[in-house]
């Protein structure tokens, strides 16, 4: 795959503008993107918890489209109706309270209308991965 076509910087800027729903309020922090990945941290809060204690699955799949999302405007521009058509996400451990979640998405493939990714969903320091998602993004023409 190409170069980056968005800097981390430009891509900060693209989503506070374009996206300030899912990027303004900083609970996301795109820590780098390079065209063909993307790493993205959540900082631990309360909020991400479900009852039992552990990081809820809504938390999980938003961030996890919020990476591939990145990766993919890294790689093809500031193109802000690329879209989800399909995620898919297994979850594979308890992710622990009190730690961030790290998002590692990579771009499989990327077509004319469709790309291809999946990220690898870490909690806290651990190697091991809570959950593993792929997805299809739709891309407009342009």
């Amino acid at each position: 795959m190409a170069n980056a076509k968005m800097t981390v910087a430009e891509l900060e800027a693209f989503l506070h503008r374009e996206f300030p729903q899912a990027f303004s309020a900083g609970h996301i922090m795109i820590e780098s993107a390079d065209g063909t990945s993307s790493l993205l941290r959540q900082p631990y809060s309360e909020q991400m918890l479900r009852p039992g204690g552990t990081i809820s699955g809504p938390t999980l799949m938003a961030l996890a489209d919020f990476a591939m999302y990145v990766a993919l405007l890294s790689a093809i521009g500031p193109i802000g109706l690329a879209l989800t058509t399909n995620l898919t996400i297994n979850f594979l451990r308890r992710g622990q309270p009190g730690q961030d979640i790290v998002a590692a998405a990579r771009l499989l493939k990327i077509g004319k209308r469709l790309a291809f990714s999946e990220v690898h969903l870490l909690s806290g320091t651990s190697p091991d991965p809570i959950a593993i998602a792929s997805a299809t993004y739709s891309i407009p023409n342009t």
